[in-house]
Parts: C-alpha cells; structure tokens; sequence
C-alpha cells in the first residue's frame, strides 16, 4: 500500500510530542479531494494546541497543520468544478502538515496563477483573519484610528497593512528592535516593554484610540482597554497568551466585561468558529486579498521559510520569539 509523510502530534506536551509517521494513503472518499501538498504555515495556536486548551482541536494522535496550498491529486466522486493538477487551498484547522492532505472539496479555494506559495499561506489564516477583524467585526472607516498589540507577529502584520490600504491611522506596540517592521507596515511603532501601552497610546493619541486589535493576554488587554477611547472597541482574538482555562478566562473576562465597566464596547473573534458556522464569509474574502496582492497593494511578511515536515523546528523558532511575519512550511 502507498504511503505519505506527516508530522503528527501525539499528545498534550513538549515538542518530542510532534513526530513524523507514515501514514496509509487513500483515494478520497464521495466529496472529497485529496492535495499533494505544497506548503503549509505555523502559528502560537500550533503551539496551544500542543501545551494548551484549543477548543477545535481533535482527540491525539492527529496531524498538525492550519492551513495548506496544493495541487489536487485525486477527486472523489460527486465532485465537480475542480481539476487534477489545480492548485488550491483550504482552511484546515489541522492536517496540512503532510505530503498529502485530503477534505471536502467544499473547503478548498482555487488559488490564481502568479501567486507564491508562501504569499498565499499568508493570507489564508492571517489576513483573513485581520480583514475580517477590520470590515466584518469592527466594520472601521478611512480615517479612524487603531491600536494593534502583537504588531511582528503572522496577524500583527497583516493588520498593520491592511489598516494601511483602508486609510486607517495604526499604532504598532512591540519591542524597539521591531520598530522599522511597523513603520514599513504603514504604522507607528510604540514601546511595549518599557511602559503600559495605554500611556504609549496615549502620549501619541490623548483622547485614546477607536479601535484596540488585542491577542488576548489577561493584564495586557486592561491596557487595551485604557487605550481604547470611551465608546470604542477592543476586539480580543487568538490565545497566544491565554493558555490554559485560567488564562482564557480572564481574557475572556476583560474583552466582555472589563470593556463594559470602563465604559467601551468589546467583542472576541476566532476565525475558525466562524468557519464552522458558515464558510461563505471566508470564501468572499479570501479572493478580494488575493486581488491585493495580485495588485502589490499587500505584500506578506514571511518571517522564516523551512522543509515541509520541519513544523517540530518551526514551533521550537516561534518559542525563542522575534520572528517578523509568517513561518513557512514549504515542499
């Protein structure tokens, strides 16, 4: 029997829990299309997954992996509109780590030609994410102004640029060494290490800003409150800092009820509970970034570049810090 690579991830631990199988490969089932992989990406909700609680997480052992381009292999019967060799892409929540990647092919999203790999995985978690947070949950003018925590991070970044395309003024708060990163983004850098981001806010905006992007962490997001303008927003997302039930909580705790009592709104926005419900808003607006990035109008910071079954050494790179942009699994 044929068999393909993967990196699967066999329990709750460290990194010697990401290991690579070889596992059976198998034609695809009535709906489905199967992908030979040609890249994937890594992100901190990896990482959760791994050390934390991710609530879309399947039961151990099952192959990592969020997000993935390839080229259709094999299509199952019933399908239609795809063709052998085409290259696609998909919202996979896991098992895009691998040398093949099977699902229904009411998940995958032809990719235009031109395009890199690399670009790509980009914009299928991050800048989805980030244009969704913008138009679709903060629904944010031209003109307004935006704090975004986090800024060298995979969606960090992504928010930066696409405020910038929107007309939106941004602050960027990450460390000094960053600070041409954000301002190369369209932003304006401000300290997070050395003072609480509201009084970095503030000091460049008084009155506070319209809207706070926060990776949900607990203290930091009373910050972003503060630095949130009285009636603005704070939409907290991702769980980079909240792992584990305690920490979720409390970021949960401050989005909801902390923005309430200091008298700003928030909201908390997951990309993939949103998929669940309805994969239609994904699919309007996953085509509109690639005619921007067709256009040159975006241009995805890709923070490292590694062989396709290297996810165990592309979280071990995540954990060590400073990577600018996204980190690439490629074939």
């Amino acid at each position: 029997m044929a068999t393909y690579r993967a990196i699967q991830l066999k329990g709750k631990g460290g990194l010697d829990q990401l290991q690579e199988v070889e596992l059976p490969l198998e034609a695809p089932r009535e709906g489905e299309i199967r992908v030979r992989v040609r890249a994937s990406g890594v992100g901190f909700t990896d990482i959760t997954k791994r050390v934390g609680r991710y609530p879309y997480r399947p039961s151990f052992p099952y192959v990592e992996g969020y997000e993935v381009v390839g080229d259709v292999d094999a299509i199952g019967k019933g399908v239609a509109g795809f063709a052998l060799g085409q290259r696609v892409c998909a919202l996979t929540v896991y098992g895009a780590w691998a040398e093949y990647f099977t699902r229904g092919a009411e998940d995958f999203v032809p990719v235009p030609e031109g395009l890199a790999d690399a670009d790509v995985i980009a914009l299928i978690l991050n800048y989805v994410t980030a244009y969704q947070m913008i138009h679709r949950v903060a629904a944010m003018r031209p003109g307004q102004t935006a704090l975004v925590t986090g800024a060298n991070g995979g969606v960090g970044t992504a928010l930066l640029e696409l405020l910038r395309v929107h007309g939106v003024q941004a602050l960027g708060s990450t460390s000094r060494k960053h600070f041409n990163l954000v301002q190369s983004l369209g932003g304006t850098p401000i300290e997070s290490r050395t003072q609480p981001v509201d009084v970095a806010v503030h000091e460049v905006l008084p009155a506070g800003v319209d809207v706070a992007f926060d990776v949900l962490g607990g203290a930091g997001t009373r910050e972003c409150i503060r630095a949130t303008r009285r009636g603005g927003l704070v939409v907290g997302y991702g769980f980079m800092a909240a792992r584990g039930t305690l920490g979720a909580l409390r970021g949960f705790a401050a989005v909801f009820l902390g923005t309430r009592l200091a008298g700003r709104r928030g909201t908390f926005y997951g990309i993939t509970a949103l998929y669940r419900r309805d994969k239609r808003p994904f699919k309007e607006d996953l085509p509109k970034l690639f005619e921007l990035l067709t256009a040159r109008r975006i241009e995805p910071r890709i923070g490292a570049r590694l062989p396709l079954l290297a996810g165990r050494e592309a979280e071990r790179l995540l954990e060590t810090g400073g990577i600018e942009g996204k980190v690439v699994l490629l074939r």
